[in-house]
């Protein structure tokens, strides 16, 4: 067995496919892992995938033009994923592989993501389910401040790296503005400048006190809504429980009227 060991990234894994179809070793002998810490076997080579942007590019062009952006789409937000599939104990560089071969084996090879009843298949559902529901949560919870400087910023610690999910749909309903989202788990940051697209960087040297910098408009503003929240709360009613089922307590930290309760 052939185990390919690729970095915990879209283009760490990408990259790990794309060496592992070129070696012509046998799909049936060959193995991705994404984990940080494995166990390894007897009688297997391992191979480390050193992350390469143009070998990513040719996979993800491919799974694009023969398969379709719905499947190529579901791939990602699967590698997007925190860990590997709980369920299935698989890892989810080797679910994404064993489901490329599958998918392209086909004639009509995006429908090989109704078969469920495939290992790979239920553990690329599995995380993607993952990855969207965390995304779908963080859209309707991420806040941006405006700073002084007039950019738009928002922090998140997400579980799952969903940050493109995000900048992407932000991207879409605020193309006129400058703004930020800063990953502070992953340490990464969606950049978007006024009527350009968003650029993915790293983030780990970013200086976060300039985003305590507010604009005297944010600070007021800031000060309405948290008025506004305690105002029209009535505490004969008040249920932890249920405001914890809706808004997860990890994401109180990046939430104003909440961070103070934690």
């Amino acid at each position: 067995m052939y185990v390919y060991h690729c970095e915990n990234s879209i283009d760490g894994i990408f990259t790990g496919v794309y060496d592992a179809w070129a070696s012509r070793r046998g799909h049936k002998n060959i193995r991705l892992s994404s984990a940080e810490h494995q166990n390894l076997t007897l009688f297997s080579e391992y191979i480390t995938v050193v992350p390469d942007f143009e070998k990513s590019r040719k996979v993800s062009r491919t799974l694009t033009e023969r398969l379709g952006p719905g499947f190529y789409d579901t791939i990602c937000r699967c590698a997007m994923a925190d860990g590997n599939c709980r369920k299935l104990t698989m890892d989810k560089a080797n679910a994404i592989y064993q489901t490329i071969v599958m998918a392209l084996a086909l004639p009509e090879g995006a429908k090989v993501l109704e078969y469920l009843g495939e290992p790979c298949i239920a553990c690329i559902f599995e995380l993607c389910r993952q990855t969207s529901n965390e995304a779908h949560h963080l859209l309707e919870f991420l806040r941006f401040s405006e700073l002084k400087n007039g950019i738009l910023f928002a922090q998140i610690h997400p579980k799952n790296d969903v940050l493109p999910i995000l900048a992407d749909h932000f991207t879409n309903r605020l193309p006129l503005e400058n703004f930020i989202i800063y990953d502070a788990v992953h340490r990464t940051a969606a950049v978007h400048s006024a009527s350009k697209n968003y650029i993915i960087a790293d983030a780990s040297t970013l200086d976060l006190t300039l985003a305590d910098e507010l604009s005297q408009a944010e600070e007021t503003f800031r000060n309405l809504w948290c008025a506004f929240f305690e105002s029209i709360a009535i505490k004969d009613r008040a249920n932890a429980k249920l405001q914890i089922q809706n808004i997860p307590k990890r994401f109180w930290a990046d939430t104003i009227e909440l961070k103070d309760k934690l």
